[in-house]
């Protein structure tokens, strides 16, 4: 008799149950082994549930998601795909392309290496006044704002869009452009993490609110700039999380009507690499997606090689990233279409909470002038960073085709969009060390101990750390017993060379090899072995290659030491 499938029905189980489980699988290892602390100091749960959601939130669910889906200022996400170009002429043309190919928003950064002449100026003010757009100004002087003084007084009213600059912005009788930036990019790049992001943009919301007259004319001009890193899912809910604090804020400063809140978007470069740059579409499509679903108004996705030179094609797939991710996902469609995740709903809660926090603890130390200006934000951005930095450096955290799986063979493009230069990156130590042993690269060899599955993990672990530097060691032929590995090495022309085996045996090669080392050789050992370490030092031995290393610091340290050798 066979059972029919339809009816079977299974026993609801609960989280005591399921962590039970999961012990058992775990096998020794304790449950605590599936949280994951983020740099937030947020701990990521192995499984979320609706109890732990509700108990969470104390009853304010509801209140959560109602305030994110009625503080959005469209029902959709709008693409801003930034216009590059060298000429009026090339600029004017990449606008109108761009938009007759799905371009929402006209994006503009008025560092260009032309002269806004007056022509160009009065062609995009009709542009400007037929499309929404984005303007990057770098001040009250700029050039650029000039392209205003051609649109007439009767369309000033239809003229909608975003003005971001260091200066304030003051345009007459244009009440539809937004011109008070919260801009957290600097923050960003200078290492921020997302609750820091959240307490700076209300910072800097309430720095302007000491010159305004009152928090609805106020939310009528603001905007506040993201860039969306490719932490997926706390990027989705640190835009959720600041539609929640813009109404604690606008309730602080006196109103509990609904004051909707524009969030414009970018593609962080953050962990854009010039090594393999084609993962940096990956990087992007992540990061746009999280934009999407987390709520964005706006979004600009960055070219994969827009930190070189970004060329049509790589312009055109940008753009069509953010075209395939909303119409053939339907997000477009969805107003908050991560909501009710428990996951999202959670992580949501906690980063308000924790920069609610931060903002108040910062405001009370004197606001976001006070802070900056006296480096405390400075301090507690650069510790961030430097963890970050740290991260990536040790491998804890990964960036594909930088460092790890990286390609030897990659060829840096040496040249730099200056728009994005000065960014801080965490793939720019690698890239210049790339290029420092491309311009002097040591000869290294891989001196391997026993039959191939003897050697073979610590040999390939070895070529992937030289890899990350653009370096193929060559390697040696089997070697079998001691007087062959001295052989070798007396006839090597290599100028650093990494031993590598298995423990017991490394024991025995590694201090009859140091009796007769060449000078001009630098001898290393893959692995870790503190309890023969000092004795082998003080023999000669450079140092080790082990998991968990500092990559750069290590390989910086070579080229000195191969420097010294050779003179």
């Amino acid at each position: 008799m066979k059972n029919n499938m339809k009816e079977i029905e299974f026993s609801q189980a609960n989280y005591d149950q399921w962590q039970e489980s999961a012990v058992k699988a775990l096998k020794g290892k304790p449950f605590e082994s599936l949280i994951t602390k983020t740099i937030e100091g947020i701990s990521f749960e192995p499984i979320y549930t609706q109890d732990q959601l509700v108990e969470k939130l104390d009853g304010k669910l509801a209140e959560q998601v109602s305030t994110i889906r009625s503080l959005k200022t469209g029902e959709e996400c709008l693409a801003a795909q930034q216009t590059f170009a060298d000429s009026p002429e090339a600029l004017l043309q990449g606008v109108k392309e761009s938009l007759a190919k799905g371009n929402d928003i006209i994006n503009i950064d008025s560092r260009v290496n032309f002269a806004w002449d007056e022509q160009t100026l009065k062609e995009l003010s009709v542009l400007i006044t037929e499309n929404s757009f984005k303007l990057n100004i770098q001040n009250n002087q700029d050039a650029l704002l000039q392209v205003f003084n051609y649109i007439n007084e009767d369309q000033k009213e239809a003229v909608k869009g975003f003005i971001s600059s260091t200066d304030t912005i003051n345009l007459d009788g244009f009440h539809n452009v937004r011109t008070r930036n919260a801009n957290v990019l600097e923050a960003h790049y200078d290492g921020a993490h997302a609750v820091q992001e959240l307490a700076i943009a209300l910072l800097q919301a309430a720095g302007y609110m000491e010159t305004e007259e009152d928090i609805e004319s106020f939310a009528e001009k603001f905007f506040v700039t993201f860039a969306v890193d490719t932490q997926f899912f706390v990027e989705i809910a640190k835009l959720r999380a600041f539609r929640v604090l813009w109404k604690a804020f606008t309730s602080a400063y006196g109103t509990n009507k609904d004051v909707p809140v524009a969030i414009v978007t970018e593609t962080s470069l953050r962990s854009f690499s010039k090594l393999d740059v084609y993962v940096n579409l990956l990087r992007a499509g992540n990061e746009a997606f999280s934009a999407i679903l987390g709520g964005a108004d706006v979004c600009t996705v960055h070219p994969h090689d827009v930190l070189s030179a970004p060329d049509d094609k790589s312009i055109r797939i940008a753009r069509n990233v953010q075209l395939v991710v909303k119409e053939e996902t339907h997000v477009e469609h969805i107003i908050d279409p991560s909501g009710g995740s428990y996951f999202i709903e959670t992580l949501t809660a906690e980063l308000v909470k924790e920069a609610w926090a931060l903002f108040n603890e910062l405001q009370e130390a004197g606001g976001y002038n006070a802070v900056k200006s006296n480096g405390q934000l400075d301090a507690l951005l650069k510790e961030t960073m430097d963890q970050r930095m740290k991260e990536v450096e040790t491998r804890k955290k990964s960036l594909i085709g930088t460092n790890i799986y990286a390609n030897p063979a990659d060829e840096i493009d040496e040249r730099n969009n200056p728009l994005f230069a000065d960014y801080n990156r965490l793939a720019k130590p690698f890239e210049e060390l790339c290029l420092n042993y491309a311009k002097n690269q040591p000869k290294v060899a891989l001196l391997t101990i026993g039959q191939l599955k003897q050697f073979k993990p610590r040999a390939d672990f070895v070529s992937g750390f030289f890899a990350t530097a653009g370096i193929v060691p060559e390697k040696s032929p089997e070697i079998q017993s001691v007087d062959g590995a001295k052989d070798w090495l007396s006839t090597t022309d290599a100028k650093f060379v990494v031993v590598c085996g298995q423990d017991e045996a490394m024991k025995e090669y590694i201090p009859a090899l140091l009796e007769v080392k060449p000078a001009h050789i630098s001898l290393d050992v893959a692995g870790k072995f503190k309890e023969e370490q000092n004795e082998w030092i003080e023999a000669g031995l450079n140092g080790f290659i082990f998991a968990g290393q500092n990559i750069i610091e290590k390989l910086t340290s070579l080229t000195a030491d191969v420097k010294g050798v050779q003179l």
